[in-house]
């Protein structure tokens, strides 16, 4: 099969970062009217990896297959287009892509004509895109992160050239408007208010994937999300690799806070955002969320480490005194506030004492919520040329010993809540048990409880009535 490479990537032009203005651009409709009269009837299947950012590319890929043609299949052996969408944070999560690579590459060999594409964050790393070039021959598909919006043009030439397809550009990226989406939930919404980031924390291999901060503009932003509240969606979740850094790069004179601010006047039951940066985190912030009723008092503010050189060393841009006045802050003014947080165990050359101020930090704060991650070294990241004399062992000891200490506080905020009622947005039967159903409270709580499937979608009142730590189990009540 003939290669067709249009772009590749490349991590020095993926690195830089021009003052110019954001970019406005509408969906290139190239290719569509072909499209049509070649898919229809054909079937795709989407398998997405990742963060709420890559849930949302799904959104938009489906949108545009589906206003071509395409219809959805959860059979993969049914497809007729297969798409692997992917994330690239972590290195398990690149493992679990090349598993599902090799567990359905077959698929080639019983139909001929199936297109099986490779999309997200790892194939904007050339190291990865090589291998994944190498390996896996029955992949006739790669595009990146700022390819999506030209899914039409990319299958139309795997459809009538029979080639093998390589489009992914590293540049600074743009924002395009007009997009189609076809939501994977009809009562709760993400809604991407930028792209990118600039903050090149020197263990992230984001800002190379996603291309520099960019902001939607406001007006676009509330538009869609007024359309939201219209449909009677219960919820919406601002996105942003850095969403507290909106508004930098326009001229509206508007920044996070006002945009917050807006969506919760337009009368959406439950307003949530991620992610923060610590670093962007104003005052004028705290203040709105404090205000609104609408606006969940859930935050998630990853602190990655509580030592002031390791944060240093991140490129983090605060240190552990700012972070935790930060924190004061928020308390203070919000007494309901939930907090949750990143934390990386065992970057290069961590020390036991700057391990164990980590510790002490989850110890002061008391986060009801954490995520927790060993060091993952992301090629082409400055922290991945650190040479690093800890080894696996002892950064596995440190994790064993982080937990504790984050489940000890988790344990005590999940016992607080028990005999108390709270508000729960139902989405659906438990994952473990389909007897029960189940949903989340305010404070980004899973709840599991007995109920009839008429009330998924719907916020109703739930005691909490027993307590596992990271769930909790109880019933309905009519208050």
């Amino acid at each position: 099969m003939k290669t067709n490479i249009i772009n590749k990537p490349d991590m020095k032009l993926a690195a830089n970062r021009q003052k110019d203005a954001t970019v406005f651009s509408y969906l290139n409709l190239d290719k569509f009217d072909a499209i049509k009269s070649l898919v229809k009837g054909l079937k795709y299947f989407i398998k997405t990896y990742g963060c709420q950012a890559n849930v949302r590319d799904e959104e938009t890929m489906r949108g545009l297959l589906e206003n071509a043609g395409y219809l959805p299949t959860e059979n993969v052996e049914n497809a007729d287009l297969i798409i692997i969408n992917t994330c690239a944070v972590r290195e398990n999560a690149e493992d679990k892509v090349y598993g599902e690579i090799g567990n359905i590459k077959y698929l080639r060999k019983h139909n001929k004509n199936l297109i099986l594409a490779i999309c997200g964050c790892m194939v904007e790393e050339p190291e990865i895109l090589q291998r994944l070039l190498d390996v896996y021959k029955e992949v006739n598909l790669f595009f990146g992160t700022h390819e999506i919006s030209e899914l039409y043009s990319l299958l139309y030439t795997c459809l009538t050239k029979q080639e093998r397809v390589i489009a992914v550009e590293s540049k600074p990226g743009e924002v395009i408007e007009g997009l189609p989406v076809c939501r994977n939930n009809s009562f709760k919404a993400f809604v991407n208010v930028m792209y990118g980031c600039d903050k090149f924390c020197t263990y992230c291999i984001v800002p190379y994937t996603r291309g520099k901060e960019r902001s939607r503009r406001f007006v676009d932003v509330i538009r869609e999300c007024q359309t939201l509240v219209d449909s009677g969606y219960q919820e919406i979740t601002l996105l942003g690799q850095n969403v507290n850094a909106y508004g930098k790069d326009l001229n509206e004179g508007k920044d996070f806070a006002d945009l917050l601010e807006e969506v919760a006047k337009l009368g959406i039951p439950r307003l949530r955002f991620t992610t923060s940066h610590p670093w962007d985190f104003s005052s004028k912030m705290i203040d709105v969320i404090a205000k609104y009723d609408n606006i969940m008092k859930f935050i998630h503010l990853p602190v990655q480490s509580g030592n002031d050189e390791i944060l240093r060393k991140m490129g983090r841009r605060y240190n552990r005194e700012q972070y935790l006045a930060l924190v004061k802050e928020m308390r203070r003014k919000i007494p309901s506030l939930t907090l949750s947080t990143d934390i990386i165990v065992g970057f290069p050359n961590e020390s036991e004492e700057e391990f164990l101020d980590t510790v002490s930090l989850v110890d002061e704060v008391k986060y009801e919520a954490a995520f927790t991650f060993i060091y993952s070294p992301r090629k082409g990241t400055p922290a991945a040329r650190l040479k690093d004399n800890v080894p696996y062992e002892v950064k596995s000891q440190r994790f064993i010993e982080l937990v504790k200490h984050l489940e000890k506080h988790i344990e005590e905020y999940s016992n607080s809540l028990l005999g108390k009622v709270y508000p729960v947005l139902v989405d659906g039967p438990s994952k473990n048990n389909p007897d029960l159903l189940s949903g989340y409270t305010e404070s980004n709580k899973i709840v599991h409880f007995k109920g009839s499937k008429d009330l998924i979608g719907k916020i109703i009142n739930v005691r909490i009535n027993e307590s596992h730590t990271y769930s909790l189990l109880g019933e309905i009540v009519d208050e």
